[in-house]
């Protein structure tokens, strides 16, 4: 389901931001990303998404959700500097609407040291993230 046909996270007060890579959907503590079909992401070319999240969120923990609608790839490479980058970063939600999606997410566990779930529906992620930031204070 795309963010903007969810009627729960829709009541939520939220901004949303169109960049290179997709819409970016900001919440209080969190971000719902959905990216475009095809795009490569890399630590480079996640610089516009970067300035964002670091302008919301400063130094507070946060959680992203990336509601994977679409088909795209992550530069594995860059994983330990999205690690590094993103020390607040306690909850990392993505929704895989298909197998081959939840498949990528268990191979990029392998890389990525976020608190990281995957869930079948955009309204469980956003639940577990805001469990898990109201856990972690």
């Amino acid at each position: 389901m795309q963010m903007k046909n969810s009627p729960n996270l829709n009541k939520k007060d939220h901004t949303r931001h169109n960049v290179t890579l997709g819409h970016l959907y900001l919440f209080n503590n969190y971000v719902v990303a959905e990216f475009k079909e095809g795009v490569d992401i890399n630590f480079d070319n996640f610089s516009d998404v970067t300035e964002i999240i670091k302008k919301q969120f400063n130094d507070k923990p946060f959680g992203f959700i990336s509601n994977r609608l679409n088909s795209y790839s992550i530069n594995l490479k860059d994983a330990t500097k999205f690690n590094a980058y993103f020390p607040n970063l306690e909850a990392y939600a993505i929704v895989a609407y298909t197998a081959m999606t939840q498949r990528v997410f268990e191979i990029e566990n392998h890389f990525f040291t976020f608190n990281r779930e995957a869930f079948i529906n955009l309204e469980h992620a956003a639940e577990w993230v805001e469990k898990t930031l109201s856990t972690n204070r």
